[in-house]
């Protein structure tokens, strides 16, 4: 009796999305092997998520500079604080939530939006997908919005897919989450902060990207909004050409935050830093 087809691990098949496979492990690969690593990984790991957390904030209207993110300590009620203060609340939940998200992505999802929130938003609105006639509020993505049927159908879909498993590589499975939840929006608030999370868990938890020092977030915001943008309406269309261009902006976003963990390492190597 012959297994169930991967819809997932089919994508490769698209055309340049083997190539971005490919290149994103080995640009990983040689992150990984850099000298630092050995001796100060758990530095890397810090500061890749500093910068991830700082560019997933940018892409959601809080484009501060790093050292602002750094010595902040107040993330009170101005709404870019907040912003920042979700982005860097999730990054460092979302390294607890591995070993929960392949039995049950649905109850991280949750999570994750109940620590993004904070005791901002309705309270019964907070860690559940949105009810029907519900309004969001996503600054980035202005989409029309899928039904709350439709949301809850595909969330089952997608969390079905996860829990399964696969053979599908990290950045095609990284791509699908990130770019259905921007889809879907399934939360009042802070959708794109859950779905680039969501990535970033995904990354990490395949083996791909196990010490979490590959912020992709970093990349999707030097690639900048409007590619950003332009690469999700790919994906939006379902066509292969367009899914194959969400997966290879997804790649090179990889890419970039390897290159911005590279510096860090070369800083650290120079002392300077």
């Amino acid at each position: 009796m012959s297994s169930a087809p991967d819809p997932l691990a089919a994508l490769g098949s698209l055309p340049g999305v083997a190539e971005s496979v490919d290149s994103v492990r080995k640009a990983v690969d040689r992150v990984y092997g850099h000298r630092v690593m050995r001796r100060r990984g758990a530095e890397i790991t810090s500061e890749a998520a500093l910068r991830g957390a700082r560019g997933s904030a940018a892409l959601s209207g809080a484009d501060w500079a790093l050292e602002e993110v750094r010595r902040r300590s107040d993330f009170g009620a101005e709404e870019q604080a907040l912003t920042v203060g979700a982005a860097l609340r999730l990054t460092a939940e979302a390294g607890q939530l591995l070993s929960i998200w392949r039995q049950s992505p649905l109850r991280v999802l949750a999570r994750l939006h109940l620590v993004a929130s904070g005791s901002a938003g309705a309270e019964d609105a907070v860690g559940r997908p949105r009810l029907a006639g519900e309004p969001v509020d996503e600054p980035l993505v202005d989409l029309t919005l899928p039904g709350a049927d439709e949301v809850a159908g595909r969330l089952d879909g997608l969390s079905r897919l996860i829990i399964a498993g696969g053979s599908a590589p990290a950045l095609i499975t990284g791509a699908v989450v990130h770019g259905e939840l921007l889809a879907l929006r399934p939360f009042g608030t802070h959708n794109g902060l859950v779905a680039r999370a969501a990535e970033r868990i995904v990354l990490i938890n395949s083996g791909l990207d196990p010490k979490a020092i590959c912020p992709a977030e970093v990349g999707h915001a030097e690639q900048g909004a409007e590619a950003y943008l332009e690469a999700f309406g790919g994906y939006v269309s379902g066509t292969a050409e367009g899914m194959a261009a969400w997966i290879a902006h997804c790649g090179r976003a990889i890419e970039l935050g390897v290159r911005e963990s590279t510096a860090v390492c070369e800083a650290l190597q120079r002392g300077a830093a």
